[in-house]
């Protein structure tokens, strides 16, 4: 195992692209259930909105690192389900891990067990996910091999990617202020340039923002974010809309930032602890 390591700063293989829809049951529930740079902070009331929302993913970089709670809400047809999912995010390194909860009998049983997700530059590793794989493996996908660059189709956004897409934030106007669990923050909302998000992209998440920028094509995708006093995104909501036969399917991705600072340790794993074989299809 290779581990990595942060803190605050200034503290000392995969599966095919043509496998993918059959190695992430969690988008056979999404079909089932049917500019930056220095400037002011959120703090300052005076600052630019654009400019505070597109400058929040480089406040979170300097900070370091968070824990994180993830929802992701997906309707169709009258049919809700929310996905469940926390765990901790390095914010340089772009790596991070969660545990997601599938809701009950949302893929026909009545319990099941959470899927760890370990998040990297490009790459996505889920355990407990896949019938065929055994339990001691991990199931590695290219995230921009996926249509939706991995926005919805893991069950969660990953952290610094919901982050990222307010690089591409347009049309953006300060809804007041709101306390998130306890803390006070400013609210904003507006849109996402998806392709706008993709070129301003940190390396290792500009290939999967261009996925989805092909991959939702003109959908808009709206947000809410949450910034506290110095900047830091507290709270980030993105809905996206998409075409899935007759039907349009809404996905609603929220992602909750606390903890800052603290030491993260995440472990990748090794080329042979890696599935390679077929992933069959739950």
């Amino acid at each position: 195992m290779v581990v990595q390591q942060h803190g605050r700063p200034g503290d000392s293989a995969g599966v095919p692209a043509r496998r993918v829809a059959a190695a992430v049951a969690v988008a056979s529930l999404v079909a089932g259930v049917s500019g930056c740079g220095g400037g002011a902070e959120a703090g300052d009331r005076n600052a630019d909105p654009t400019q505070a929302v597109r400058e929040a993913p480089d406040r979170l970089v300097r900070e370091g690192s968070s824990r994180a709670r993830t929802a992701m809400e997906m309707a169709s047809g009258g049919t809700r389900v929310t996905i469940e999912g926390e765990g901790v995010y390095d914010y340089r390194k772009g790596i991070g891990e969660l545990k997601v909860r599938l809701p009950q009998d949302a893929a026909g049983a009545q319990e099941h067990r959470p899927i760890t997700e370990l998040l990297a530059p490009g790459a996505l590793f889920m355990k407990n996910r896949g019938s065929g794989v055994p339990d001691d493996k991990w199931v590695r996908v290219d995230t921009a091999s996926l249509t939706d660059g991995n926005l919805v189709t893991g069950g969660a956004t990953d952290p610094l990617a919901a982050a990222e897409l307010l690089r591409g934030a347009r049309q953006v106007t300060y809804a007041g202020e709101s306390e998130i669990e306890g803390t006070t923050t400013r609210h904003y909302r507006g849109s996402i340039d998806l392709t706008a998000a993709a070129r301003a992209a940190s390396r290792g998440n500009e290939g999967a923002l261009a996925a989805a920028a092909k991959g939702f094509g003109k959908e808009p995708v709206l947000f809410d974010v949450y910034l506290d006093e110095d900047g830091l995104i507290r709270k980030v909501r993105h809905r996206f809309g998409f075409a899935n036969g007759p039907q349009k399917k809404e996905v609603a991705s929220t992602t909750l930032l606390y903890g800052f600072g603290k030491t993260v340790q995440v472990r990748l794993p090794d080329k042979k602890d890696i599935f390679s074989g077929r992933v069959a299809e739950k």
